[in-house]
């Protein structure tokens, strides 16, 4: 039996328009009292929001439990990593990647058992340009993707809406040039897509590269280099796995560091929001925050 003495207190951060909706909460937060947390719950209008109470607050809670998809919980790593607080989450968004990535269920009483086990993950966290990420950042045709997915779009067609949107960014697809630099060298490439990777999956539920892990210690980069945008269509198979590195005309490399530098200034998307533009400076940071995980 849960004494008070053993319950820990948590601050709950809520995204009000989450697509599954905060009505869900209601049997969650019974599910996560009755397991010996106590629940302090801000809801926010705007990402900015999200690190800035984590840090304001934290000093008062054990733990953070951030409710909604890929693009909060990203608002939040600024926050958890000046805190040291663990994370919790609870994916209410459309494509929830790092809770796949995690093995985290996308059933809400679910995850509050994990969280309530207390089971604890130590999980690297990218950077591009000081800016944080846990899944991905790319540059091309991921970031047209993410400027052109509304917030009504993702409520009304969920996992539909990625796809009725890529098509569209497809049909106008033109590759770019870029120069990617890393330990090994200096290449100048033509390019759909330049991605870099620290977990595991992204794009509700593609594959950065078949044997990574958000906790490797490293970074995977590909970049797509056909010749043609529809021979992009033929690799759909591959990207669920994680080895379109198979084909001749996909570059992948694993560092620690990467910089990538365009002509003109290019958007970068990390974990559906563009947050940066090139030049971009890729790191990673071991290690950096423990979260709640099976």
């Amino acid at each position: 039996m849960t004494t008070a003495l053993a319950r820990r207190r948590a601050l709950m951060l809520v995204n009000p328009n989450a697509r599954r909706g905060t009505a869900a909460l209601d049997p969650v937060v019974g599910r996560l009292e009755t397991g010996g947390i106590e629940v302090s719950i801000e809801r926010f209008e705007t990402p900015d929001e999200v690190s800035a109470d984590i840090i304001n607050r934290g000093g008062a809670f054990d733990l953070v439990i951030v409710c909604g998809g890929d693009g909060t919980i990203n608002s939040a790593a600024r926050g958890v990593l000046q805190t040291g607080l663990p994370m919790g989450i609870l994916p209410m968004g459309t494509a929830n990647d790092l809770a796949r990535t995690l093995g985290i269920s996308d059933n809400l009483l679910l995850a509050a058992d994990v969280i309530v086990a207390g089971n604890r993950r130590r999980v690297d966290l990218g950077e591009v340009n000081g800016k944080p990420f846990f899944n991905v950042a790319s540059i091309g045709l991921s970031a047209e993707l993410a400027g052109g997915l509304t917030r009504e779009t993702k409520r009304r067609w969920g996992k539909l809406g990625y796809a009725l949107a890529a098509l569209k960014v497809l049909s106008k697809a033109r590759p770019f040039s870029a120069t990617i630099i890393s330990p090994r060298g200096e290449e100048t490439v033509k390019s759909f897509q330049i991605a870099v990777g620290n977990g595991r999956h992204y794009g509700g539920g593609t594959v950065i590269e078949e044997n990574a892990a958000i906790d490797d210690g490293h970074l995977d980069l590909y970049s797509l280099e056909q010749d043609r945008v529809w021979k992009l269509l033929l690799l759909l198979g591959y990207f669920r796995h994680g080895r379109q590195g198979m084909w001749q005309e996909v570059r992948t490399d694993k560092a620690t560091e990467f910089d990538i530098r365009t002509k003109r200034p290019m958007p970068v998307n990390t974990d559906g929001d563009i947050v940066t533009h090139t030049p971009a400076h890729f790191l990673i940071r071991p290690a950096a925050i423990e979260v709640f995980a099976p």
